[in-house]
């Protein structure tokens, strides 16, 4: 199953059999190099929030009093998303006004394709990376505070998971490919809108 350049399709996060983020994406490329998507800033976005406005970020699903996934904008940051195949990982090139804002590591389990999307698990550790290649943990209390969960990691996978950050980091030290340049000079076609979520998000 290879997707078109130019279709639109849903990438998602699940935990614990419910769905806890979807993303509107416009494919530019389906390859060896991995799915390169498209997100701009005033497309449609939905994450799990519970009756009392609280996410992931702020306690585990199985804690969070009646969840629903919430359609919001994205703002502020235009987004190019990569993700290479079968990696624990995907990597993401912010732009604001045009101009290249830095990098995001996301770390994840290899995506699975459907017909109209792919399908992930957020690893909750990620890595924030400047243009000049500074970069930073991002959530670690967070990723250690969910070893031992069943509905996330063991001390063996969540070892994985940073051995995966480690190695990226080097990537970005080093100055190499995703982290030398690549697409940080990407324009999108004009004429591309925003981007809407399809009316069945489960």
């Amino acid at each position: 199953m290879v997707f078109e350049s130019g279709q639109v399709i849903t990438r998602r996060y699940l935990r614990g059999g419910r769905c806890t983020w979807a993303q509107p994406m416009r494919v530019l490329a389906d390859d060896e190099q991995g799915l390169l998507l498209w997100h701009p800033a005033g497309s449609e976005f939905a994450r799990l929030v519970d009756a009392d406005g609280r996410t992931q970020h702020e306690l585990t699903v199985d804690r969070m009093r009646d969840p629903k996934l919430t359609v919001l904008t994205w703002q502020d940051y235009d987004l190019l998303v990569l993700m290479p195949p079968k990696a624990a990982h995907s990597v993401w090139w912010f732009f604001q006004a045009g101009s290249f804002a830095g990098w995001y590591v996301n770390l994840e389990e290899p995506y699975v394709r459907r017909p109209d999307g792919v399908d992930s698990d957020d690893l909750v550790l990620d890595i924030v990376v400047t243009p000049q290649r500074q970069w930073e943990w991002k959530d670690a209390d967070e990723f250690d505070g969910r070893i031992g969960h069943p509905l996330y990691f063991d001390q063996e996978t969540a070892a994985e998971v940073r051995a995966e950050g480690d190695r990226l980091t080097k990537l970005i030290e080093a100055g190499e490919f995703p982290f030398d340049g690549a697409y940080t000079d990407f324009r999108p076609d004009p004429h591309w809108p925003a981007l809407r979520l399809p009316a069945d998000l489960a």
